[in-house]
């Protein structure tokens, strides 16, 4: 039935959106056509194709045994040693995850899968843009709560997209999709084509403007709570679902594994309650037309 899906970004939350995928694509056949995603939302899109949640919820827990902090703040005076150790810890995950034969396996069955990564103001340096967007992006989330939001685009923030069937190996890909997540002080600056990269999120955490306008039926999941929505609306003929509930896990937490898989649960019993209102929703039912003030 949806011909495009987009994946909006939300780091550990983007849990949430694999165990509502799992859920409800066997259900309903989804085959789509052109797949959309950023920052982590990116990466959950193509580790549903290349891999499966459960394999990589068990990964995260090994993998997370060790870190008892997201902050080492005396690594400051150690050199080589990260006060953050998210970078290292994300970049292996997607190497492990995605690397490989699992490369191979997303390469042949995915569909387009679509990219977004932002580019920063000229008028900025890298660090600048950095505090800039950062502290631009968190009034949106937290004071206006916008769905699409506004301040990176007026301020200079620019989209960019690539697809993954582009990248020619595992490295490339892990390379994009570190592109599209990069939000210092937590991952550093990722470059292409010469040029710094920031978080896509940053332009717009639910990138529907990475899918085609006149490409069909479009799916779009969010990992946040919009208190100004449904929990399924409709909006510009678009399919929106976001989470029934706040998800457990924090978009930046590496030492909650057990909330990975709350949120991954959670997202399987939201699509198990869309697939139960799915007649309706396909047959247009009125309190799903638009639900939910614009934001």
């Amino acid at each position: 039935m949806f011909e495009q899906v987009v994946f909006a970004g939300g780091g550990n939350r983007c849990w949430w959106q694999a165990g509502f995928w799992e859920t409800v694509a066997p259900a309903l056949a989804m085959r789509p056509r052109v797949i959309a995603g950023v920052s982590a939302g990116a990466a959950t899109a193509c580790l549903l194709y290349a891999n499966d949640a459960r394999t990589a919820l068990a990964y995260y827990r090994e993998a997370l045994a060790g870190n008892r902090r997201n902050v080492y703040p005396l690594n400051l005076l150690r050199r080589g040693r990260p006060v953050f150790p998210h970078n290292a810890i994300y970049r292996k995950a997607l190497q492990t995850l995605l690397g490989g034969e699992h490369f191979e396996r997303l390469m042949r069955t995915a569909p387009e899968i679509r990219v977004q990564f932002a580019r920063i103001p000229r008028w900025l340096g890298p660090r600048s843009a950095v505090a800039f967007g950062i502290v631009g992006y968190n009034v949106e989330k937290y004071v206006r709560r916008s769905l699409h939001p506004g301040f990176g685009r007026a301020v200079g923030f620019r989209s960019e997209v690539a697809r993954v069937q582009d990248c020619r190996d595992a490295d490339e890909l892990v390379s994009l999709i570190i592109a599209s997540s990069c939000t210092p002080p937590f991952t550093p600056i990722e470059y292409r084509g010469g040029r710094p990269t920031m978080d896509g999120g940053l332009v717009d955490n639910v990138p529907v403007d990475a899918v085609d306008r006149d490409g069909g039926p479009t799916l779009v999941l969010t990992t946040r709570r919009y208190p100004r929505h449904t929990p399924v609306f409709v909006r510009a003929g678009r399919i929106y679902v976001q989470p029934s509930r706040q998800v457990a896990a924090s978009s930046w937490d590496y030492t909650s594994p057990d909330t990975y898989e709350q949120t991954w649960r959670q997202g399987c019993e939201d699509g198990e309650a869309f697939l139960r209102g799915f007649p309706a929703l396909r047959g247009g039912a009125g309190p799903l037309e638009g639900a939910g003030s614009p934001a």
